[in-house]
């Protein structure tokens, strides 16, 4: 017996001739099974395809979702077994019907993130390409859902499918079935409203009830401030926006945007680390305007049968990427010194990484269906031929925002974003890299500047001149600076008392790559020493500077190998607050600075602070360890009872006051 969220089983929804309905339920939750069944009414074709997806909306790279089919089998409306041919692994050929083709299976699902499925006896998280088969020819076919949970397991469904009286959820067509993730469990669910609109949070995790009220003041927060970039929110389908949220130690981390709600997943618990997962939420959040919304001409429609490749992720993706942690400094969840770490970070690699030198930031986005989760097991050269268009568009985003708000006062970045939305205000309206240069001369007012930003930086492969505009707001950006700068170009290597092993191909002009070594190569003498660990190479480079000479012996592919490795300086670049680095912070500077750092919420944010476990004072949100006695700070006061020792061998101060470097 199970549990249907309806009123009755047959009390479907009255929709459009052609409807698909679905039927899902948990009989063997505990060995992560659901069985389901699918409904299609009105067949005209004499055969039906139906076909498992191959690829999810949000990911890039192909994922094969029908190796989790098994027992699939087809029906008429009597029941009557139909004829099943498989002519590809993801696809059933069904013949023999008289109108009506009832497909049923059982799925398989035990990774609950923003791509796969997840079932087991605590929840079913489901992303529908991994869940739901579907047909060709009924892609706008009107969709009704009806979920069985198991008995006296007290589990809800969240998503943003519409909800109907009868328990049945129901979406217009395909792709908007596709696009809700399903959250089915015993989750906290907390609602808040930003002006008219209202949000809700699913929160399935094992803290406290305080931490969830807290952490959904977090998400409040976000809300509201990226309201400010845009001036309004995007009108949600049925009238809500979701958070589909699972902190728990047995799920993979992830985040996945979706039209009108989130899916985020995280193995770290609230009262550690709400810091840390709040910044998964900011960056999901700008997607129900950027790339949900604002949506590049290649990714629509969206074909589940092949890997969707796109040139706009720099924009779709690094663009919010950088909005994400620019909303976080604005709405005071991170401090000043942890966001300048972030972008200095992204700055960084785009000015040191090889892979600047082999793909602008256009054929980088294309690389998404190799590298957004995609399965391989051959070596790939991707460490010298690529940057992450999250991070190459971070840094883009940062040097195009300056360099607006440097030469058109008034202006930034957020003029373009708005500027996008006007006119490409939803998927019908999708934009293409032409849109990306129109709209940024229209919102800065110049077709030059759109025009060199386009062909040094984005059609080029011209890094932005950041030094230069980060001194508009007071930051020095300086290479990386310490001790131990002479640099071998080892990344990864296994150490064995037959010595050094690199296990990945060596860096394009690190030392190393110079030297002639690469990948499996055995690095048994440093100047005649044989070393074992890495704690003795490192006492060896303490020794040495840049441009000095190293005799290495190693055993290659070729046999014994004897070369001179002339050692480089460790590349990186960081960024410091002039204050910090003890120069005069001018006052056109520090408005510069509040001008693009301050909040930009249109509606009041909710005020909020965290406390010490050990003197129980509150401090700004911003703060990560109490400055009295350096305990790190929780985001619920403490109770009676609760208080901790301080920690020893911890100062006090704002985590991450340490100059901005990476």
């Amino acid at each position: 017996m199970k549990l249907w969220l309806a009123l009755g089983l047959l009390a479907w929804p009255l929709l459009a001739q052609e409807a698909v309905r679905y039927e899902i339920s948990f009989p063997n939750a505990i060995h992560h099974e659901a069985e389901i069944r699918a409904t299609f009414s009105g067949v005209r074709q004499p055969t039906l395809e139906v076909l498992m997806s191959r690829s999810s909306p949000g990911r890039y790279a192909l994922h094969e979702f029908a190796k989790n089919v098994s027992n699939f089998k087809a029906a008429d409306a009597q029941g009557h077994a139909l004829d099943v041919l498989r002519p590809s692994p993801y696809q059933w050929n069904v013949s023999g019907h008289k109108g009506t083709v009832v497909v049923e299976y059982t799925l398989f699902g035990d990774r609950a993130d923003g791509t796969y499925a997840a079932i087991d006896s605590t929840h079913a998280h489901l992303n529908p390409p991994a869940t739901f088969v579907w047909a060709h020819g009924f892609e706008q076919s009107p969709v009704a859902l009806k979920i069985a949970v198991p008995d006296d397991s007290g589990w809800q469904v969240a998503t943003q499918l519409a909800p109907h009286d009868d328990g049945t959820w129901t979406a217009p067509n395909m792709d908007r079935m596709m696009d809700a993730t399903l959250e089915i469990g015993r989750h906290a669910l907390l609602e808040w409203k930003v002006g008219d609109v209202r949000f809700r949070l699913a929160l399935h995790h094992q803290g406290t009830g305080e931490e969830a009220a807290a952490f959904a003041r977090m998400c409040e927060a976000v809300t509201a401030e990226e309201e400010g970039v845009f001036g309004a929110f995007p009108k949600y389908d049925n009238g809500n926006y979701t958070f589909l949220v699972d902190y728990l130690p047995y799920v993979n981390g992830d985040g996945m945007e979706h039209r009108d709600s989130a899916s985020i997943t995280g193995t770290q618990d609230l009262r550690t680390s709400a810091a840390f997962e709040i910044g998964t939420v900011s960056h999901e959040f700008f997607h129900s305007w950027n790339v949900k919304r604002i949506r590049p001409r290649s990714l629509e429609p969206f074909d589940y049968e092949r890997a969707d490749m796109s040139g706009e992720l720099w924009f779709a993706e690094g663009f919010t990427n950088y909005y994400g942690i620019l909303t976080l400094k604005r709405a005071g969840l991170e401090s000043l010194d942890r966001f300048t770490r972030s972008m200095a970070g992204a700055v960084s690699s785009v000015l040191t990484e090889p892979g600047r030198l082999v793909f602008n930031v256009i054929d980088m986005s294309r690389q998404a269906p190799f590298v957004d989760a995609a399965v391989s097991i051959d070596v790939a050269n991707t460490d010298n031929n690529f940057i992450s268009y999250y991070t190459y568009g971070q840094a883009l985003a940062l040097g195009v925002d300056l360099s607006i708000r440097a030469r058109f006062p008034g202006k930034s970045l957020d003029d373009w974003m708005r500027q996008m939305w006007r006119e490409h205000p939803d998927t019908d309206k999708p934009y293409t890299l032409d849109d990306l240069e129109r709209t940024l001369a229209t919102a800065t007012g110049s077709r030059d500047f759109a025009a060199g930003i386009f062909r040094r930086h984005i059609y080029g492969k011209e890094p932005m001149d950041y030094a230069a505009l980060l001194t508009h707001a007071g930051f020095l950006l300086e290479k990386r600076t310490g001790p131990n700068r002479a640099w071998t170009g080892v990344r990864f290597a296994n150490w064995s008392d037959q010595g050094m092993t690199l296990n990945a191909p060596t860096l394009r002009d690190s030392p190393l790559y110079d030297a002639g070594l690469d990948r499996g190569d055995r690095i048994v003498e440093w100047d005649g020493r044989a070393l074992k660990t890495q704690a003795e190479l490192d006492a060896v480079m303490a020794r040495h500077q840049p441009g000095d000479t190293i005799h290495l012996r190693a055993e290659t592919r070729a046999g014994r190998k004897d070369v001179d490795l002339v050692l480089g300086e460790a590349p990186g670049f960081q960024a410091t607050p002039y204050e910090l680095a003890g120069l005069q912070l001018t006052p056109e500077m520090a408005r510069f600075r509040e001008d693009w750092l301050s909040s930009k919420a249109v509606h009041p944010l909710p005020k909020l602070s965290r406390y010490c476990p050990v003197c129980k004072r509150a401090y700004p949100f911003e703060y990560d360890h109490c400055p009295y006695d350096g305990a790190a700070l929780r985001i619920t006061p403490v109770k009676p009872g609760e208080e901790e020792p301080a920690p020893t061998g911890r100062r006090g101060g704002r985590g991450g006051r340490g100059g901005g470097g990476l």
